[in-house]
């Protein structure tokens, strides 16, 4: 990748100059390339000299003048210029740039892909919704940016897990269980009472009718043994629904961890045995207690209560045992809805507790999701009048809108989803737009005569125009957004990078011809936008979603 030459040559420049005594000696700070909105400033810039200033005790022009005269050109950077008030400015060159084309045809599918992750073991744990009701739309978001930034981590050479941790034990299942007897009991015309806390969708009115027709009176016994088998059967269809709404947005897991196992285990038991081993916990109120207050946690926390019965809590704490401990894995990413943010310190501090080093537990907080339809926002079903679910919105925008328009912003940020829009059949459109590109590709590639079977033998030279330089240098730059997007944990770059390519696609066929050309110029644009529909897939396939061949 051209950022990595360029870090490279940055960096030896600045010892040279160190060496020489034309900059004093001091640690280099962190480099910082990125991409000029205007080319007339390079393809490339560096704000180094900028960082170096302090230390150098020189003007940052000043500073990138001696590096630039430090800097050797390669084959694949043409020129260095110097910029006010201390950029270093790189332009690629022509030639390297053009050869590119046949780079990106020959690596296929594999183009963009690197090995930065070295195979280290990575679990992306997300969704993670209780089995008690139908996955909603906030849990979608959350869903499409754990599925795409798993394939952006596999691209680069980790080895990564996909991970529904099922809360199937607990407070909330008792309730979802005594929820539903009574909406089954009422389906067969008898009372009963509904707990304090309990479940009141319309889609347990629908379930419990559906237990009764299958089994009749079986269950009207307020019995344990009924009761769990209630919940047993709520909770698998409830599972079953989700994986469909799942399946149905292209988000897939490899493993679906249930709660109650690390009760069955005895992974739990080990756990908190271990936290009392290593001096974390105390014993206060008749409950057992996290002294999470000595390790960074604003307070201690309950793993115990009086009654003996386990908090959420110590079952997350057992959990993470479980990853790191008995699994064994390198790294864990947890997407989480921002309403968990206060957990984050305490999951911090369970980590030094278990002995396990806190920085291989990282976080992704998604904030919420705000539809929009006809200038108006969406708070309930219109089907059940009920909670909005991700299975309406799919049926109503479609798989592939749902999973760019989700992953189009940082989790971080909130964000309003207009449905109008994403239904558009109109340039407007970012989905609609890019897929189109991909498939105006397509219906081209299906025109070309058969005397034009042959590559470029040209090599590039011939795509001299501007927009064929423009298409071409922002598929060079594909790889490192996969690496930086990946990097950073931040998928969302990769929306914004399909469409600038599917702009500069459409920019470039709205002004020049493919077919009906010059035969060797049109071989070597026949090959150009071969390499554009390559990138545009793999960018597709990264982000979920269907690459189609018409439209």
């Amino acid at each position: 990748m051209i950022i990595k030459i360029i870090e490279e040559l940055l960096i030896a420049a600045a010892e040279s100059a160190q060496k020489t005594g034309k900059l004093p000696r001091f640690t280099l700070p962190e480099l910082a390339i990125e991409w000029p909105q205007n080319l007339e400033h390079g393809d490339y810039a560096s704000s180094l000299p900028l960082k170096m200033a302090r230390s150098a005790g020189l003007d940052p022009y000043q500073i990138a003048e001696i590096l630039r005269e430090e800097i050797n050109t390669t084959e694949e950077i043409e020129s260095v210029s110097v910029a006010p008030p201390g950029f270093l400015n790189f332009k690629m060159d022509s030639s390297w740039m053009r050869s590119q084309v046949q780079e990106i045809l020959s690596k296929g599918e594999k183009f963009g892909n690197s090995d930065i992750g070295h195979g280290q073991s990575v679990q992306v744990e997300f969704v993670s919704v209780n089995p008690t009701g139908p996955i909603h739309v906030g849990h979608g978001r959350g869903a499409i940016l754990g599925s795409t930034l798993a394939n952006l981590l596999m691209a680069t050479g980790h080895n990564v897990q996909r991970e529904y941790y099922i809360n199937d034990a607990g407070n909330q299942i008792n309730n979802f269980a005594r929820s539903l007897w009574v909406r089954y009991l009422q389906s067969l015309g008898l009372e009963g009472e509904m707990p304090e806390e309990g479940y009141l969708g319309q889609y347990m009115i629908t379930l419990g009718e559906e237990i009764a027709i299958k089994y009749g009176k079986k269950f009207i016994e307020d019995e344990p043994a009924n009761l769990e088998h209630i919940a047993q059967i709520g909770m698998e269809e409830m599972l079953g629904d989700i994986k469909n709404d799942l399946s149905d947005v292209n988000v897939q897991f490899d493993k679906w961890f249930s709660e109650k196992s690390l009760f069955e285990a005895k992974t739990y038991d080990e756990a908190i045995e271990l936290l009392k081993k290593n001096g974390h916990t105390a014993e206060r109120e008749e409950a057992l207690w996290f002294t999470g207050s000595l390790l960074g946690d604003s307070r201690d926390s309950v793993l115990v209560r009086r009654t003996g019965a386990p908090t959420y809590f110590a079952s997350d704490i057992a959990y993470h045992y479980d990853k790191f401990i008995k699994r064994e894995f390198d790294r864990v990413i947890n997407i989480w809805g921002a309403d968990h943010q206060g957990h984050v310190p305490r999951m911090n501090a369970v980590m030094q507790a278990l002995g396990v080093d806190e920085n291989k537990l990282e976080f992704i907080l998604v904030q919420l999701v705000t539809l929009k339809k006809g200038g108006s926002t969406l708070r309930v079903s219109k089907r059940t009048g009920d909670i909005l679910t991700l299975s309406e919105v799919i049926e109503e925008v479609g798989a592939d809108s749902c999973r760019y328009f989700f992953l189009s912003r940082s989790p971080d940020s909130q964000m309003d989803f207009d449905m109008d829009l994403a239904k558009k059949e109109a340039p407007e459109n970012p989905v609609y737009y890019i897929q189109y590109a991909y498939a105006r590709i397509a219906s081209i590639l299906r025109d070309v005569p058969a005397n034009l079977s042959g590559p470029d033998q040209s090599g590039g030279k011939l795509l001299v125009e501007p927009e064929e330089e423009n298409l071409i240098r922002q598929m060079v730059r594909f790889p490192e957004v996969i690496e930086s997007s990946a990097k950073t944990l931040e998928p969302h770059h990769l929306t914004h990078y399909t469409l600038s390519l599917a702009s500069d696609f459409h920019e470039f066929y709205t002004k020049h011809r493919v077919l009906g050309i010059e035969e060797n110029l049109s071989l070597a644009r026949i090959d150009l936008i071969k390499a554009t529909q390559t990138v545009l897939r793999n960018a597709l396939n990264l982000m979920g979603m269907t690459v189609p061949e018409k439209m």
